[in-house]
């Protein structure tokens, strides 16, 4: 894969680069991405482009070829013309950022709570389970208390395998708002078959470390919305706080410390 010298950068990561690059947006990786993650990523989104969910269509998994990123592994998407909804929401929701206009917050996270909901609601059976990969993630987390971290691995344990599709990083960043209107979720990298209850714990937590201000807003209506109690969202929070630390974010780790210890463990 060659990038051409026109290309644009859309967003910077630890450990990838996202560009837009003419009909296209390719992601590419540093060499601490294994290219068994890679092909993962691309074959999640394969797997959801199986079913009735608008996602970028994967083009191509290979190399860079020449230039800086050169020996690189890269994944290319389809570009879908529009903005993602947090790019839309901070433009029109924050015109005084001292005083955020709520009603329209409250609007752009209910759209956020009926599509993810509306995602839930798909199955897809070949996706890896939810379960393994939080058991995986709690257990490599050494700095957790061992007594706190068996606790939170019997919680994962008792899950129950419903197969739901969970986008896993399901926040306003990976939702597109094409230029037709339609909306289009993007970075399938951690999507799992499993218990959508966690998935919005997941997005809970996401949006409390990176968008406060729509975190309580997002549990009141997905949880009225999914007909769901918050304490069951609550429950699953040291959990996914547990596999977030797996990532080894230091920046993230007082505040996801934080949230494991706040768990009401015996």
């Amino acid at each position: 894969m060659k990038l051409s010298d026109s290309k644009t950068e859309l967003a910077r990561r630890l450990n990838k680069v996202v560009y837009q690059d003419g009909n296209r947006v390719v992601k590419v990786f540093n060499d601490q991405k294994p290219a068994s993650d890679v092909f993962n990523e691309a074959l999640n989104t394969a797997r959801i482009m199986g079913t009735d969910i608008k996602v970028s269509e994967v083009l191509e998994v290979s190399r860079i070829e020449g230039g800086e990123w050169n020996g690189s592994w890269a994944i290319a998407n389809s570009y879908i013309p529009g903005r993602t909804l947090r790019e839309i929401a901070n433009e029109v929701s924050y015109p005084d950022k001292s005083n955020p206009d709520l009603d329209k917050l409250q609007e752009f996270t209910e759209t956020m709570v009926d599509l993810q909901i509306a995602v839930q609601n798909v199955k897809a059976p070949l996706l890896n389970r939810q379960k393994d990969k939080l058991a995986r993630m709690v257990n490599s987390v050494k700095a957790i208390d061992p007594s706190t971290r068996y606790d939170l691995e019997l919680r994962v344990d008792s899950l129950h395998n419903i197969g739901a599709v969970c986008h896993g990083d399901f926040v306003p960043s990976n939702i597109i708002v094409a230029d037709d209107g339609e909306l289009y979720i993007c970075d399938w990298a951690h999507v799992t078959a499993g218990d959508p209850v966690v998935d919005a714990a997941q997005t809970y937590l996401l949006l409390k470390l990176r968008h406060p201000i729509w975190a309580e807003s997002y549990l009141e209506l997905y949880t009225r919305k999914a007909d769901v109690a918050k304490q069951k969202i609550h429950y699953w929070v040291p959990v996914v706080a547990a596999a977030e630390l797996a990532r080894g974010r230091k920046r993230d780790e007082e505040f996801l410390m934080a949230q494991v210890n706040a768990g009401d463990f015996q």
